[in-house]
């Protein structure tokens, strides 16, 4: 027989070779450093111009970034602050090389499906590298307890109150003390003031919205991180709910995201669990934009159908239950977003039977899937295997051709969030104008 010991055991043998992978896999002290970028990336991939044409424009004006050159002359590798630099003060035939960039608030993305192994992880993180590789800077926010894009992202100590338990912990004190504040007479009031829920939660709740935000190794990536530990929020949080039943308990990330300073960030994406509850649900009532990775066989096309109708069930039943709540939290309720996307990982073009599916759910699901699914390639299973993304991948430890193919196929499949990012972003803008 065995019982919950043997589980904290085997944790425990688990985490100590976890910490060893970790070792293996980033800098000595288990401290992850985004690598340098050859001119040949950066002309080609990332400001598309004539790798001759940068050379030129760098030896007119020593002032621009100069980058480190090999011992041998070949090659010049640049880190990403230093492109940063070069994409402010470039131009290239009269135009900018910083991205476009709508006023107003960030743009908010959940990526998200509740069948695991379709790649959410693996999607919220080249979205993020490949944002943040175009100029943008980027919030990531990993609402999953397993933290694999928190790991990925560098950071391997993380307490549970500076993830999203944490920001929910200090929604409910907030909104506890509006809703005391709403009455005449605070003696009224029906449901507890913040002063008067349990010290653990008050004690988390009297934290700054800022606390939660923490750096990684990519310069212009932030992250709210998740451990295992927060897998508990769905236990608290209903526990929360129990002790407050005024608490709009879906809108804590919103409100949340809505402190931040419009300039912080350009795009802010969320990394869901493989489930659909309170954290999955505070992601999707928090984005503009819902994506749903899909893998190319029946199971998890079945899958994401079932997805989509919980998830649709779970939000219409929030919208006739909690209008009242919500109005007078100033949430908008039903949800809208600005586009739901699906998106096909795993993709092998060669296989017919992926081909078979990749056309059923656009039979389906027509012009929501995207058009470029993102491939199998040896760079992308590399990527899940050393928590990687093909962009931090140094194409000198593979042939170019492998790294190159992998790259494109992740390169279109930003492009085209890209133009999604963009339309979303340019719809919101001009809602916002005419409510002024």
């Amino acid at each position: 027989m065995r019982d919950h010991t043997d589980l904290q055991q085997m944790n425990e043998r688990s985490l100590s070779q976890q910490a060893a992978v970790r070792r293996a896999t980033f800098s000595p002290g288990e401290v992850k450093e985004l690598r340098a970028f050859s001119i040949w990336e950066i002309s080609q991939f990332m400001f598309d111009i004539p790798a001759d044409t940068l050379r030129k424009k760098l030896a007119d004006d020593p002032s621009l970034p100069q980058g480190e050159t090999e011992a041998d002359g070949r090659q010049r590798w640049f880190t990403l602050q230093e492109i940063i630099q070069l994409r402010r003060r470039l131009r290239f035939r009269g135009k900018p090389l910083l991205p476009e960039r709508p006023k107003g608030r960030a743009m908010r993305v959940a990526v998200s499906n509740f069948k695991g192994g379709v790649g959410k992880t693996v999607v919220a993180q080249h979205l993020a590298h490949a944002s943040a590789l175009d100029g943008y800077r980027v919030l990531c926010i990993d609402f999953d307890p397993q933290a694999t894009l928190t790991h990925s992202m560098g950071l391997v100590e993380v307490r549970e109150w500076n993830t999203v338990w944490g920001i929910m912990c200090r929604d409910l004190c907030r909104e506890a003390d509006r809703i005391t504040a709403s009455y005449d007479d605070p003696d009224d009031c029906p449901y507890p003031s913040a002063d008067e829920l349990p010290e653990d939660v008050q004690s988390i709740g009297a934290q700054r919205f800022q606390d939660f935000i923490q750096p990684t190794c990519w310069p212009t990536i932030d992250i709210i991180p998740s451990c295992a530990n927060a897998a508990f929020v769905e236990f608290a949080s209903a526990q929360y709910r129990a002790l407050h039943k005024a608490w709009s308990f879906f809108g804590c990330v919103a409100r949340y995201l809505d402190e931040l300073p419009d300039d912080q960030y350009d795009v802010i994406i969320f990394d869901c669990p493989p489930a659909i509850g309170y954290q999955s649900l505070n992601a999707a009532f928090a984005s503009d934009i819902l994506y749903i990775p899909s893998g190319p066989g029946y199971w998890e096309y079945d899958s994401t159908t079932s997805y989509l109708g919980q998830l649709g069930d779970a939000m219409a039943d929030i919208s006739e239950g909690f209008s009242g709540l919500a109005e007078d939290a100033g949430l908008d309720l039903p949800k809208r977003f600005r586009d739901i996307r699906l998106l096909m990982t795993r993709f092998e073009a060669s296989n017919p039977l992926h081909d078979a599916m990749l056309d059923a759910f656009r039979n389906v699901f027509g012009a929501d899937v995207c058009a470029h699914p993102v491939e199998m390639t040896r760079a992308v299973e590399q990527s899940g295997r050393f928590q990687m993304s093909v962009y931090e991948q140094d194409y000198r430890h593979m042939t170019r051709e492998t790294w190159k193919r992998a790259r494109q196929s992740f390169d279109r499949s930003y492009q085209e969030f890209k133009a999604t990012l963009l339309t979303a972003w340019k719809a919101n803008v001009k809602e916002e104008e005419r409510a002024l």
